[in-house]
């Protein structure tokens, strides 16, 4: 399959047109690569860590040509492109070793089998609908039921096996033992839609980067708020992607080893 016949079939799924217009969906760098046979490295997040992961699998003999992210490498207009400077190393890579850069922010979060919908499958939610809906089934978040019922304890530890966050940060609560059965997810910063998932009765809602008074109003507002990280909770969407593109017939894909979580949580021995 060629590159160009990858983004064909992507963008015909989560069309860019799709995406918030503060975003910057789609190509970030192109080196005139369309009509070569697709050797793809998924991430999370486009980095220069990435890139050199995909130039040591050239050197390697793995002719990897396109770095597919989720987050967009250009947000803000650049004013300059330098030596040294993160973006504009970026660039001089790219066309050195002929490797893209194409990203799938806004659109893909909102697809069926986006970023929150992979969230909702792996805690096992039924009945899911968009947390704000843009029609056709389609919206940010997603809001489901757990058949059975489960603890909130059960629910931390779920989230746990499924998403091996390095920590989570939750509301507090008085029981642990709770029963929950409905609950909202949206990968990424998701703080934003407290008020939208409050609306749609969920008991509690995962998602990531929350600020000390988000917890204050979701404890005012009875919302449970789990933040379980923001690579956590998108680089599951970013296997995902590997999956399909493999079924899709794409001749070599990897989920980028070289991914990185930019946070790190610090235990001091002998203190809780």
């Amino acid at each position: 399959m060629k590159i160009t016949e990858l983004i064909n079939w992507f963008e015909n799924w989560a069309n860019p047109v799709t995406q918030e217009s503060w975003d910057n969906c789609g190509w970030q760098i192109e080196p005139e690569i369309g009509e070569k046979t697709a050797r793809v490295l998924v991430c999370l997040t486009p980095t220069l860590a990435v890139m050199q992961e995909a130039i040591a699998l050239q050197s390697a003999g793995i002719p990897v040509n396109l770095i597919f992210a989720h987050h967009p490498l250009i947000f803000s207009p650049l004013k300059s492109l330098r030596v040294g400077n993160p973006i504009g190393e970026m660039v001089r890579l790219a066309f050195q070793y002929q490797i893209g850069v194409y990203s799938a922010h806004t659109n893909f979060d909102r697809v069926n089998d986006g970023t929150a919908d992979v969230l909702a499958q792996l805690l096992e939610l039924q009945e899911v609908q968009p947390v704000v809906s843009a029609g056709d089934g389609l919206g940010y978040g997603r809001v489901g039921k757990l058949v059975p019922a489960i603890t909130l304890q059960e629910l931390l530890q779920r989230i746990h096996t499924q998403l091996s966050p390095p920590d989570l940060l939750f509301s507090p609560v008085a029981d642990l033992q709770q029963p929950i059965e409905r609950v909202a997810v949206l990968g990424g910063s998701g703080a934003s839609y407290i008020s939208a998932v409050v609306q749609t009765g969920a008991q509690a809602y995962l998602t990531a980067d929350c600020k000390f008074h988000q917890f204050q109003e979701s404890r005012d507002r009875g919302l449970i708020l789990i933040d379980a990280g923001h690579y956590a909770t998108e680089r599951p969407a970013c296997q995902r992607l590997v999956t399909k593109f493999q079924d899709l017939g794409v001749e070599w894909v990897l989920l980028s080893e070289w991914d990185e979580d930019f946070r790190r949580f610090h235990h001091t021995p002998g203190l809780t």
